[in-house]
């Protein structure tokens, strides 16, 4: 007769006593995960993300065991306002569930992705972690939750340590704790999941028992360590911008605009621009390339002419991103869309800074406080601040159903925090129509990443 095997959740991982059991065995076992053997504690050892996959695998072959690694059971969720989803909304949930409970389900910013992880969680009544990139989602996640359920949510990170059964914290929390939270929780819910391949973060998925597990995303895309099937399942519902535009989405257009630098900013740009290449060149260093950029940094840091080059690239940056007809053009458009909801977005902090001194505008970078970030907030969306400057915090999930104007005056070539920025003025609302401004300073390296982060077809 088999003996029962006994698994325990232990830092992160699975401990597995699985008695009078030889390798030779292990492999007769069908679709069993990886076991690895471990003369510490004299049993063998699997990651935490396998846990799902052992049960499935022991309870075909017929091997009884004492699962000692869940430290969950069932909640009783229930919504408490009615409302009815949109059938996109109920598609992504049923191909989500057809999955085995597992996958990434990509929708548009203010397509309502939120509301699609409302239903999961309803439909699997599990003990939830919910995790985002930043502490204002968490803040916002954890007010949204609350109202949907008429629970007490948990909050971990940003000084705050209490875990309920539904939890929300951010990912860089999530991936330092998971060791000891990793079999608290059936159903892990990773918003704006784009992060979660990277090197560090996956950690918060392999070391977790979870056996369902929901990615959300308006941008899917992401050159990483990891995959998305390999940490929660592969993409299994998605709709574009286009899809949606008129429907769910507000209409919108997108103007580019091309500026010329004045005379003497095109001259200090072209010197700048010589120093910087001629650095390049003669140290044959491909900055276009994923080691570039690192190899330029590491060399410039070793010479009088390398330093001199990195201060020309900083240069050239600063007089393309706020030359004078830039701020020109940003007047007038101002101006023009007195009547609206504006967010100008910028590619640096000090950019943000400059734009609010001289135009009175409220700034919102990742130096501003939590309290004040929700005052501004709260001043766009009742009209009280008709513009809001920022660089990149409010690229993503921030909830600005207000906005209806974005202008772009300078960013990176990145296509995802394009496409961010377009939708966070996208939000329907009656007879609105979104515009988003892009201006470039023309014949300068500029156009060349306008052109990159335009390679959508949202665009």
């Amino acid at each position: 007769m088999t003996m029962a095997w006994t698994i325990e959740f232990d830092r992160g991982t699975l401990k597995i006593d699985a008695p009078q059991t030889s390798p030779e065995a292990l492999e007769a076992i069908p679709h069993l995960p990886p076991l690895c053997w471990d003369d510490r504690v004299s049993a063998f050892r699997a990651s935490a993300i396998s846990y799902r996959r052992l049960l499935v695998a022991l309870t075909r072959a017929k091997i009884p065991f004492y699962d000692k690694a869940r430290q969950y059971g069932q909640l009783d969720l229930k919504f408490q306002y009615e409302r009815k989803p949109f059938p996109y909304q109920q598609e992504a949930v049923e191909a989500w569930d057809k999955n085995g409970g597992s996958g990434v389900v990509v929708l548009p910013t203010g397509a309502g992705k939120s509301f699609v992880a409302y239903l999961i969680m309803a439909l699997k009544n599990r003990p939830t972690l919910v995790v985002t990139p930043t502490i204002d989602l968490v803040v916002q996640w954890k007010r949204n939750l609350e109202a949907a359920f008429g629970v007490e949510v948990g909050m971990l990170g940003g000084g705050a340590n209490e875990i309920l059964p539904m939890t929300v914290t951010t990912y860089d929390s999530a991936y330092i704790h998971m060791e000891r939270l990793g079999n608290q929780f059936g159903l892990l819910v990773f918003d704006e999941v784009h992060h979660l391949p990277s090197e560090t973060y996956c950690l918060s998925a392999f070391q977790s028992i979870a056996p369902f597990r929901l990615g959300l995303t308006a941008t899917p895309e992401r050159e990483a360590p990891h995959t998305y099937a390999e940490l929660i399942g592969p993409i299994v519902y998605q709709r574009s911008i286009r899809d949606m535009t008129g429907e769910t989405l507000a209409n919108y257009e997108c103007v580019n605009y091309e500026v010329s630098l004045q005379e003497d900013e095109r001259q200090a740009y072209e010197e700048a621009r010589a120093c910087y290449l001629s650095f390049i060149r003669e140290n044959k260093i491909r900055v276009g390339t994923p080691t570039g950029w690192g190899e330029f940094l590491r060399l410039s840091s070793r010479s009088t002419e390398g330093r001199a080059a990195l201060r020309a690239h900083r240069l050239q940056r600063e007089i393309t991103q706020h030359c004078r007809e830039k701020l020109a053009l940003l007047e007038k458009l101002l101006a023009f869309h007195r009547n609206d909801r504006t967010i100008v977005f910028t590619a640096d902090n000090a950019t943000v800074y400059r734009l609010s001194r001289e135009y009175l505008l409220p700034a919102m970078t990742h130096q501003t406080p939590a309290k004040e970030r929700h005052a501004i907030l709260e001043g766009f969306n009742s009209g009280k601040f008709p513009v809001i400057v920022t660089s990149k915090v409010l690229n993503e999930g921030v909830d600005i159903p207000a906005a209806n104007v974005a202008i772009v005056l300078s960013g990176s070539g990145s296509v995802r925090e394009h496409v961010q920025r377009l939708g966070r003025i996208l939000r329907a609302a009656k007879e609105k129509t979104a515009t988003l401004y892009e201006i470039v300073a023309q014949n300068t390296m500029e156009e060349f990443t306008s052109s990159r982060r335009r390679k959508h077809d949202a665009f």
